[in-house]
């Protein structure tokens, strides 16, 4: 039996690699805690949950769920979007519903690339990024983000044979893993550098909500509000720790939409009608729970990086998402997979380590600020302890 060769770029990602790792280090009875997965510990709102159990009771919501069934909810995100940015955006053609954001960034190289077409990605970003360009087989040209530019690509240094093959930029601000913000001007430099080397611009925008001291995360659409390259991807996964009810939406340039639309009409239908409704009760109602999401990583990221700086690990305070990206310290600086290979099986902190996310990632770690306080500065003390010995 002969399996694809498309998937053997797929055989591993950096939260397989940490699942084993950890499963290895429970079998030795180690205690987890585990920093590794960006998922919410907070629950999704209780009006969202309450529309959803209202749903079920509902048998006209218990069939498939088909592109106009899902008027309701691209009308709410449409909403949405314009009183938050102050763009106008029809419901009709400019939204569609995804099952989670990691879907459209899987599913778009299949509507725009060609086999052998380049996809301009970040580097290090996040591994889905890279995953749906090889199942279309195109090919990937990383752009380096570095400290010294802010973890912001720098598009003069993309070579011009690939810019001649390219076809789309991939950018994702706030930025997993580095925590990086970018502003509407930086949007606008994108937008001007795509619209001049005929590219779809795609911006994953999951972190939407998740600033911190006053900061504001900008829509690519503002750089762009007629969208002529720009297509804006929003999962409620942070927002609205809406994780695991996998529901999110592409928005922008209608030609990208209908392209993206066809793809997913062969492989899959639309979620459950009843999750739809909790979004657009998400969407639509009381955002008290999104500022208490902020405020409440906002405090653990405090707690956090006061405890890394006592015991002698210093790092910057990020701005934006609910992560830490920490440059690692001797004797691990070249070897991230190392550190957190075997600071799991030694203490049962579990992190990400930083090549996961692409080659520019190493040195670093990326710390997920998924437990509250108290928990965080247990790990921190079990860090020192590993770090002394």
């Amino acid at each position: 039996m002969q399996i694809a060769q498309r998937l053997k770029p797929l055989q591993t990602n950096v939260f397989a690699d940490m699942d084993q790792a950890k499963a290895e280090a429970i079998a030795q009875g180690q205690t987890i805690i585990d920093l590794s997965l960006g998922s919410s510990d907070l629950p999704a709102p209780p009006h969202v949950l309450e529309a959803i159990a209202q749903a079920l009771q509902d048998p006209s919501t218990h069939g498939y769920s088909l592109f106009h069934s899902t008027r309701p909810f691209r009308q709410a995100a449409a909403d949405w979007y314009t009183r938050k940015f102050g763009i106008a955006v029809d419901p009709e053609t400019e939204v569609l519903a995804l099952i989670g954001s990691q879907e459209g960034t899987a599913h778009l190289p299949l509507a725009i690339l060609n086999p052998g077409d380049f996809a301009l990605l970040m580097d290090p970003g996040y591994p889905s990024h890279a995953g749906g360009v090889y199942l279309a087989n195109g090919q990937i040209y990383p752009m380096p983000l570095r400290a010294e530019n802010g973890f912001l690509p720098v598009f003069a240094e993309i070579p011009e044979p690939v810019l001649a093959q390219a076809r789309m930029m991939v950018l994702s601000y706030p930025h997993n893993p580095t925590t990086a913000v970018a502003s509407v001007a930086f949007f606008q430099q994108a937008v001007d550098f795509c619209r001049q080397h005929n590219l779809v611009l795609v911006h994953d925008f999951p972190y939407t909500d998740m600033t911190f001291d006053r900061e504001h995360a900008p829509s690519v659409l503002q750089a762009d509000p007629q969208k002529e390259v720009s297509v804006e991807l929003f999962s409620l996964s942070k927002s609205y720790n809406m994780g695991g009810f996998r529901v999110a939406y592409a928005i922008g340039n209608p030609q990208v939409i209908r392209a993206l639309r066809q793809v997913k009409a062969c492989i899959d239908f639309n979620q459950y009608r009843g999750i739809l409704s909790g979004a657009i009760a998400a969407l639509s109602g009381s955002q008290a729970s999104v500022r208490q999401a902020v405020a409440t990583f906002e405090q653990r990221r405090d707690r956090f990086v006061q405890a890394l700086n006592r015991i002698g690990w210093p790092v910057p305070t990020p701005t934006a998402t609910m992560y830490i990206w920490a440059k690692l310290p001797e004797p691990w600086a070249e070897d991230s997979i190392g550190f957190c290979t075997q600071l799991v099986k030694a203490t049962g902190v579990a992190v990400s380590p930083g090549v996961g996310f692409g080659k520019s990632g190493e040195g670093y770690v990326r710390f997920a600020l998924v437990h509250p306080p108290e928990v965080l500065e247990t790990a921190v003390q079990r860090m020192a302890e590993f770090l002394a010995a």
